[in-house]
């Protein structure tokens, strides 16, 4: 069996945990001080919010409550750089930017100033992220899941350039369907279904990624078919296959935080279809955007309690013995760092036992 470390890595930083983004003037009671925390931290190229958070905090999902970070600052966290000093105000039971007793009360990150813009997007380029956005990369610029109302109005390849089987970057296709106003798409092609362990309903499929295309022509009077191009293949792609617009840029840094309302949810499936996962591996839950998670939420992971029989009381005659339901196990926390709107993909971390589907993933306690 693998070793699942409860250390945090560097490379491990991705699955950020979350705490309630309220701003009290002292860390709330779960939000507690490492014994050995230090006064001050400096900060160097390479750190992550969450290296940084867990050099203090017992629990780093704190992070947003021992800054008073309100909701606006969590999605936008670009305030704070290598060569920085971070330190520990132990009276107030808060970190700052500012020495404790300088003066400066506030000890709040610097605002961002929104000008000259050239100047803003190397501040940010330079900004100390959230996690490292490497690890899961692969996971937001690529369709993963497509749900039904998506699937069921998706534009379709119906034809290819000279009837080619093998499509190449720069090859036609034609393309069948409403494409609201859309230029650029992925082409994507569905694969199994995600079922909700609880309801066993269908709420999307996954999608295998093959490319992408660009609109060359919309299709004009008396003609059925738009004219595209390949701009992009990942594997074969050919007729019937699926477009999905291309997504917005994907949001790249963000502090990590406790869902808005309270989310029960649980482990659907594991990417790539093993039936294990450990630290670092990428799972869905069955809550999405419409549930109040959205990206940098954070989950605690739980092994579901089971119903063992009470060895000390039988039943009637002495037949059946009677059924005890024992707790929840927590055992890890989920960093989600991409929305559906019933599902959510999630990465994992902290793990002290693997995850297996239909584990509890629930809002931080």
């Amino acid at each position: 069996m693998k070793n699942f470390s409860t250390v945090v890595t560097r490379a491990a930083a991705v699955a950020l945990v979350a705490c309630a983004v309220a701003a009290p003037s002292q860390a709330a009671p779960s939000c507690t001080f490492r014994p050995n925390a230090p006064d001050q931290h400096v900060v160097v190229k390479g750190d992550t919010l969450w290296d940084i958070s867990g050099t203090f905090l017992q629990n780093p999902w704190c992070w947003p409550q021992v800054w008073g970070m309100n909701r606006d600052e969590i999605r936008n966290p670009h305030w704070i750089y290598p060569g920085q000093i971070i330190y520990f105000d132990r009276a107030r039971g808060r970190l700052s930017l500012t020495h404790p007793g300088s003066g400066d009360d506030a000890g709040a990150p610097p605002l961002t100033k929104l000008s000259p813009q050239l100047r803003t997007e190397s501040l940010e380029h330079d900004a100390v992220q959230s996690i490292p956005a490497g690890m899961i990369e692969p996971y937001l610029t690529q369709p993963l899941v497509v749900e039904a109302n998506a699937l069921a109005g998706a534009p379709r390849i119906v034809a290819s350039q000279e009837g080619r089987v093998y499509l190449g970057t720069g090859d036609r296709v034609y393309v069948k369907g409403d494409l609201q106003g859309g230029k650029t798409f992925q082409v994507f092609r569905p694969s199994g279904p995600l079922r909700d362990p609880q309801t066993r309903k269908v709420l999307a499929h996954e999608a295998v990624y093959l490319g992408s295309v660009t609109l060359d022509r919309e299709a004009g009077p008396g003609v059925d078919a738009h004219s595209f191009r390949v701009t992009e293949t990942r594997q074969e792609m050919g007729v019937n296959d699926l477009l999905i617009p291309m997504p917005p840029s994907p949001v790249r840094n963000y502090v990590p935080h406790a869902p808005e309302q309270r989310v029960d949810a649980r482990v659907m499936s594991i990417y790539a279809g093993v039936t294990y996962a450990g630290q670092s591996q990428v799972v869905t839950v069955n809550r999405g955007s419409v549930d109040g998670l959205d990206v940098g939420s954070v989950l605690q992971l739980y092994h579901f309690g089971k119903t063992v029989p009470d060895p000390a009381k039988r039943g009637v005659l002495g037949f059946g013995r009677q059924q005890i339901k024992l707790p929840d196990e927590q055992y890890g926390s989920l960093f989600i760092f991409r929305v559906f709107r019933n599902v959510s993909y999630g990465l994992i971390m902290q793990v002290t036992a693997p995850v297996e589907v239909g584990d509890v993933a629930r809002s931080p306690e």
